[in-house]
């Protein structure tokens, strides 16, 4: 798959690359995330953003180094919970790249995104954060990107909804997948996680391998 980064060339992967991605807390929705490579190499990180935040409604998305990549932001007043993307760390004035909003203020909805520099490029994101099953899809209804629950293969067990996969596929850039996810557990994190759902046993007959990498 063809495709231009939204954020940073560097993370345009061109093979499907699985990402382990970490809540790095149980007590407050939104307050940090770690997501790590095969190699058990950090890739990016967002630093706690809880209730002591200077700015509870816009978020910095950073590499391994520390280096800001991506700052989304809540739109307000916005109906449909609308955030916005802003390259590197966002300053005054700065024009967003890309807007990400509900796609129905009733019950449950699919979530819309939107890239400012390609009208033509639109996706849609179907599924439930929550429950940590997601699906990016591209205009042509082609996924790009999913986000599953994590499972162990060695014992046979699907972890907790703290630790989860992200896939992203070749040509979709991986920081903008990233910085989605974190928009996703602001307006879909709600009933984000119950402390005692910690893990549960899987069928390893059955098991979906995709789920394990």
């Amino acid at each position: 798959m063809n495709g231009k980064a939204v954020v940073e060339d560097a993370y345009l992967y061109s093979e499907e690359t699985n990402l382990t991605v970490l809540k790095t807390s149980l007590f407050f929705t939104g307050d940090g995330f770690t997501a790590y490579d095969c190699k058990g190499e950090l890739v990016f990180r967002v630093d706690t953003y809880g209730p002591d935040s200077r700015d509870l409604g816009e978020l910095v998305l950073m590499d391994a180094t520390g280096r800001c990549l991506l700052t989304v932001r809540r739109k307000r007043p916005s109906l449909h919970n609308r955030w916005e993307g802003f390259l590197g760390e966002r300053e005054e004035g700065q024009k967003p790249i890309f807007s990400v909003r509900r796609s129905s203020i009733i019950g449950r909805s699919s979530v819309a995104v939107e890239v400012y520099s390609n009208p033509m490029e639109e996706y849609q994101i179907e599924g439930s954060f929550a429950q940590r099953n997601c699906t990016f899809l591209n205009a042509d209804k082609v996924s790009v990107a999913e986000i599953r629950r994590k499972v162990d293969a060695c014992a046979n067990v699907v972890l907790g909804k703290d630790v989860f996969s992200l896939s992203v596929k070749p040509g979709f850039d991986g920081a903008f997948a990233m910085g989605l996810v974190l928009v996703l557990d602001q307006i879909q994190g709600d009933d984000y996680v119950n402390p005692n759902d910690n893990r549960v046993d899987v069928d390893p007959i059955s098991d979906d391998p995709n789920l394990s990498s």
